[in-house]
């Protein structure tokens, strides 16, 4: 272990260092974390790039009594390493090991659970205030964002009501032109005239009433000591802006800072990326959803694509590179894409809004009033719904089936695999008269040869997969493929039938009482949350029918599940293979 990490067990012992020793300990921080990520993987150009801020943050406050916030929390592996979770930081992200992201029942320093952007102002504000309430005016409190999570819109709602507080909190402005993707929008160009010196106008942040610092160099520890060091007995809200390099100190992750939010495993001393399976594998559900998006929007020029800062993750990406004026990435504004999305079909185009399942709960309340309530045709398409896996619970998109099957005027449905997710996208854009959510998964389908031509789907439709006698096994989405292997493993497989749901509201009724009829006994099987699910849907159908058979129902229990592979995390919920395979034995 090197020189001085090795004797850094929690932020006091950084206090012994002196700051000339602080650049040192920087580079074994950031030596540190290369290590680590490039054989265990995870989220690396971000905290390498407040590498220094870190450092600054912890020596000049008195953690875990002054609280520390971290936007997002992609930036805070050298905050765990420093406080605490170095000998342990192997297991980050890994089954029963640290969370990646800032965990409140983790750590005493992680003051905020984070995961989700733009939530760390208001959590600090509320800090604030209740200390002042209490009477302890002595401790600090400190938030850390970046330039595109500090343009959403609830980032802005704290800044507004910070503004007018007496409050003493500091908001750190993480400055490098970047969150996964480029940061968009004229908020970006703003600090970037700022970054020149040719701002014009009076400093936005002072317009709403903060002390605004700044912009210093993020990585030069003297300059960030000395000026946390002056903040510290500066009252009210404060506000410092830094400049940092996304990736800072691995060449590759700076010269290449979207790959290297989240490289994979790679070579530390390089940075070259190692080389996966060069077997061949279905696509990625994203891709497949990117390329058909522009073979659609070649076909129909009312088509355009809207997503919230993801262009590259959702593969919007393609779309922006072939067709630029017909696809727009909001920044960190779930929101706003909603009821964006819902003003262009509003005026007569064809918007596929393209969000991720765990965000989209951002955007709950216009799903309702701007777009269900008014049945407009916004065409939803949800990336990463199910269990992702080592990103953890902020970000399993286990709850979108129950959610929105609840919302009168929209169509939700889940394709089993790739061509599936075409024909779905494909019958949305015809012209429908109501929204449609189109929920797929994390990673590869299921076939090779998916692109197919293009096959209308009749809405609330169900197929049977395969005939049985007995058992009638009913699944929706991607996770019906776990179905089709364990049915070639069943020894007494002619007992048990398969039938496939693509469109979960609505059901195919008569589809369902003919099951109902043949079969002694139901079971179903989701990658979603049992309550309010597609199970429950089932139930509900069932019993208005006065069906007294058993329904069991396979899907994700009532807890936050942890972060793990995929396949871990199906296990612990008992939807994987092995599970379903059992029960069906016991019955037979």
């Amino acid at each position: 272990m090197s020189t001085f990490l090795a004797h850094i067990n929690a932020p006091k012992d950084l206090k012994k260092l002196s700051e000339e020793q602080l650049p040192q300990l920087a580079q074994e921080l950031r030596d540190f974390i290369i290590d680590i990520v490039s054989t265990k993987e995870g989220h690396l150009g971000a905290s390498l790039g407040v590498v220094e801020l870190t450092v600054a943050l912890h020596y000049v406050f008195n953690t875990p009594q002054d609280k520390l916030i971290w936007d997002v929390g992609h930036q805070a592996y050298g905050h765990k390493i420093l406080t605490g979770r170095k000998e342990i930081f192997e297991s980050n992200r890994q089954l029963n090991g640290i969370s990646g992201f800032p965990k409140m029942t983790e750590s005493e320093y992680d003051a905020f659970g984070t995961g989700h952007s733009s939530t760390s102002i208001s959590a600090i504000l509320g800090m604030a205030l209740a200390s002042k309430l209490k009477g302890n005016q002595n401790t600090q409190h400190i938030a850390v964002i970046g330039d595109a999570s500090i343009a959403s819109g609830m980032a802005f709602e704290g800044l507004n009501h910070a503004g007018v507080t007496d409050t003493n909190i500091l908001i750190v402005l993480n400055d490098n032109a970047i969150g996964i993707d480029p940061s968009v929008g004229a908020l970006k160009k703003y600090l970037t005239n700022v970054k020149k010196g040719t701002a014009k106008d009076e400093n936005i942040f002072e317009c709403l009433n903060f002390n605004y610092s700044g912009p210093i160099d993020g990585h030069n520890l003297k300059e960030l000591v000395s000026e946390l060091e002056r903040l510290k007995s500066v009252p009210g809200p404060k506000l410092l802006h830094v400049i940092t390099t996304k990736g800072k100190g691995l060449k590759k992750a700076e010269e290449n800072q979207v790959t290297y939010h989240a490289p994979g495993k790679f070579n530390k001393r390089t940075g070259e990326l190692l080389k996966k399976n060069n077997a061949p594998q279905p696509p990625k559900f994203q891709d497949v959803f990117g390329h058909t998006l522009v073979e659609l929007a070649r076909m129909n020029d009312k088509i355009v694509g809207i997503t919230p800062a993801m262009p590259t993750g959702s593969s919007l990406k393609y779309m922006m590179d072939e067709i630029p004026e017909r696809a727009f990435d909001v920044g960190i504004a779930e929101q706003h894409a909603v009821t964006m999305a819902a003003g262009m079909s509003a005026a007569g185009m064809i918007p596929f809004c393209n969000i991720y399942s765990t965000f989209l709960q951002r955007a709950y309340d216009q799903v309702i009033h701007d777009v269900a309530l008014q049945s407009i045709p916004v065409i939803f398409c949800l990336d990463r719904a199910g269990l992702v896996g080592h990103d953890g619970p902020t970000h399993h998109g286990v709850f979108d089936i129950a959610y929105l099957r609840c919302i009168p005027n929209l169509i939700l449905c889940a394709p089993l695999n790739e061509v599936e997710l075409r024909n779905l996208m494909y019958t949305a854009q015809l012209g429908l008269d109501k929204p449609i959510a189109i929920r797929y998964p994390r990673g590869n389908g299921a076939l090779l040869d998916w692109k197919q031509p293009f096959t209308k789907m009749e809405i609330g439709t169900s197929f049977e997969v395969k005939k049985g006698t007995k058992i009638a096994i009913l699944s929706t989405g991607h996770i019906g493929n776990i179905v089709l292997e364990l049915l070639s493993e069943l020894k007494n497989n002619q007992a048990v039938g398969h039938y496939h749901f693509p469109f979960i509201k609505p059901l195919d009724v008569t589809g369902i009482k003919n099951i109902l009829d043949e079969y002694e006994e139901i079971i179903t099987i989701e990658d979603g949350v049992i309550i309010g699910g597609f199970g429950c849907g089932i139930l509900e159908l069932a019993n208005s029918l006065g069906v007294k058979k058993t329904i069991k129902i396979f899907g994700i229990p009532d807890s936050f599940i942890s972060h793990g592979t995929q396949e871990e995390l199906h296990q612990i919920s008992h939807i994987d293979k092995n599970s379903v395979k059992s029960y069906i034995e016991t019955i037979l």
